[in-house]
């Protein structure tokens, strides 16, 4: 009797490893002023690991030791990052069947910048939380005791759409002026190219609007007190304009997109309104007229999370790897 009390044992536990193996990998890119390692990200880990048991999470890193990592995310070319982080995702055999993704307040256009450009391994779902999709208008706000984050958003006013600028300072290949898209669509750095506002229509990339339109959910997250995000709307792909520039016809269709409320002296252009999602760019029209996108809030500030994710993470993430 003993021996095949042993066999079943020996059964049940293989079933369940396999169980396990199969759920579909996480993965977590941090925003501005963390690391891949900070407390922070790891107690977020551990609490998902809770949530979907025997889940493989990775973080991802610029750089192994924490404090160069934490200086990536001011300082550095972002299209280079994306590269390098394209091959670090590449050369992980647990992520070789896809994942789910989540990004941070700028980690979350960099993932999206992955899966327009790259996507091998494939992104199923992604969330993305309070992060710039359309830029910031005005340079993220610095802690008074964040030194670091203090010279790079001196140094980045000073010249936003300078070559070194452009090439050096993360904040600013994602600074989006709304009085001089001239300028921000002719400085060729990350955010026009993943967004392909391009001044030559022909210079457009058609991969990026296949990749990104592949995705089996783009969950939207945008905090509903965020004054670190100029404007905030930018985390559902909403992004400022003056009230001078749009037309009544615009305006008739404000009510067929989320908005926070009627527009005002600095209007928000909501998402179904852009330039990008009509003439769908990047697939983003594509993605949503299938049902693709969720737009979410949560209550805060910027990234002051709380609770919020739970219910985000239980729904998007820890799927069988076999589910659609």
């Amino acid at each position: 009797m003993l021996p095949s009390i042993v066999l079943f044992t020996g059964l049940v536990n293989l079933v369940s490893g396999a169980a396990v193996k199969n759920i579909r990998p996480l993965v977590i890119w941090h925003g501005m002023g963390d690391t891949y390692a900070s407390p922070g990200i790891d107690r977020f880990q551990s609490e998902i690991k809770e949530m979907h048991p025997g889940i493989f999470i990775h973080s991802i890193f610029i750089d192994e030791d924490p404090n160069v990592d934490q200086r990536a995310t001011f300082y550095g070319n972002v299209n280079q990052q994306i590269v390098q982080v394209s091959q670090q995702l590449a050369d992980i055999p647990e992520l070789s069947r896809g994942f789910d993704a989540i990004g941070f307040s700028q980690g979350g256009q960099f993932l999206r910048g992955y899966v327009e450009r790259n996507n091998s391994p494939p992104v199923h779902n992604l969330i993305t939380f309070g992060s710039q999709h359309m830029g910031v208008s005005d340079l993220p706000a610095c802690n008074p005791w964040d030194l670091l984050c203090q010279v790079a958003r001196r140094a980045a006013a000073r010249g936003m759409y300078s070559e070194w600028a452009q090439e050096n300072l993360v904040q600013a290949q994602y600074f989006r002026d709304p009085h001089r898209l001239s300028q921000y669509m002719s400085s060729g750095s990350f955010l026009p190219d993943i967004n392909n506002e391009v001044l030559l229509p022909s210079s457009r990339n058609s991969s990026y609007a296949d990749n990104l339109a592949s995705l089996n959910k783009l969950v939207l997250v945008l905090f509903l007190q965020d004054k670190t995000v100029v404007p905030k709307e930018s985390a559902w792909f909403g992004s400022e304009q003056p009230l001078d520039d749009i037309t009544m016809d615009q305006l008739s269709g404000f009510d067929q997109t989320p908005m926070l409320g009627p527009p005002n002296a600095k209007d928000i252009i909501p998402m179904r309104l852009q330039t990008l999602y009509k003439e769908d760019w990047i697939g983003l029209r594509q993605l949503d007229e299938r049902g693709g996108i969720e737009f979410a809030t949560c209550q805060g500030e910027h990234m002051q999370i709380g609770d919020c994710w739970k219910d985000l993470v239980a729904e998007w993430v820890g799927e069988s790897l076999g589910a659609d």
